[in-house]
């Protein structure tokens, strides 16, 4: 479930580190992204977007758990970005992607389980740098499906950027909604509430309960603030601090039902990193 969506249609490249450290415990979740795109134009305002993600999530576990945790420390999630998007008319662009993902543990070779396959339909109206508009605006539309969410249909997909005027703007939609304060042409500062996790398939399953445990997930509900630095109109450095209001890391079987809950003590949450964007 990594953030897909609007990250993948706006961001060319983005280096992140996520921590979160789990309350009364010792374990702790960390997760390092790489993520690049690169457009290629086919013909006026039609460009293939080609592009790759690699998330690294360490998982360490400290607690006395009933059960060998070895195998859980360390989980691979690599998507291949296919896209494509083209103008449809003065103010509407169409776009679709196609995201095969490997998201396991790799501690053996890669078998079928650890494939997933995501995509998305999307229809974009950017009037954001429209100077007839008082307020200019943003709005994606679409439907995505994510074989990693356990549901076999496309789910609704919405994005709605607003400017309110010179200092203050507000993003809604999932999976995540802000609203941003423009201290001046270099520095933003914002209160966000967001989603973000992952699923993934265990190539060494333990045995808990008499269940083989067969995936881990793990999803969190998280709002706080943030700060962005402008280096330029593309390139942005990004902090955002804050709290868990859910948090639930779980070990699921081969139904992906639930089996053991490693921890769902909401805690502090950090993420920083750097993007160059659209």
């Amino acid at each position: 479930m990594i953030q897909l969506g609007h990250t993948q249609l706006t961001d060319l490249a983005r280096l992140e580190y996520s921590f979160i450290p789990q309350s009364k415990s010792e374990d702790d979740y960390n997760r390092l992204r790489a993520l690049i795109n690169y457009p290629i134009e086919i013909k006026k305002d039609a460009y293939l977007v080609v592009g790759a993600e690699y998330n690294r999530v360490i998982l360490n576990l400290e607690e006395n758990y009933p059960f060998n945790t070895a195998g859980l420390r360390r989980i691979h999630i690599i998507d291949l970005n296919l896209g494509y998007t083209f103008k449809w008319n003065e103010n509407l662009r169409i776009g679709m992607k196609f995201n095969p993902r490997i998201a396991s543990t790799l501690t053996k070779s890669i078998v079928s389980d650890d494939i997933f396959l995501n995509g998305g339909l999307f229809v974009i109206n950017d009037r954001r740098d429209d100077t007839s508009l008082k307020r200019p605006y943003r709005l994606i539309l679409g439907l995505t499906y994510n074989a990693t969410t356990g549901i076999p249909f496309p789910l609704p997909f919405v994005s709605y950027f607003r400017q309110i005027n010179d200092k203050w703007s507000f993003n809604a939609g999932v999976p995540k909604s802000n609203i941003k304060y423009a201290v001046d042409d270099r520095n933003d500062i914002q209160a966000f509430i967001g989603l973000d996790g992952y699923l993934a398939h265990l190539q060494e399953p333990s045995v808990i309960n008499g269940q083989s445990i067969d995936h881990i997930s793990l999803s969190v509900v998280v709002g706080g603030l943030g700060y962005e630095y402008l280096f330029s109109k593309h390139l942005v450095g990004y902090l955002y601090t804050g709290y868990t209001f859910r948090l639930n890391n779980v070990l699921r079987n081969e139904n992906r039902d639930e089996v053991f809950k490693l921890d769902e003590i909401n805690a502090f949450y950090l993420r920083t990193g750097i993007k160059f964007k659209i």
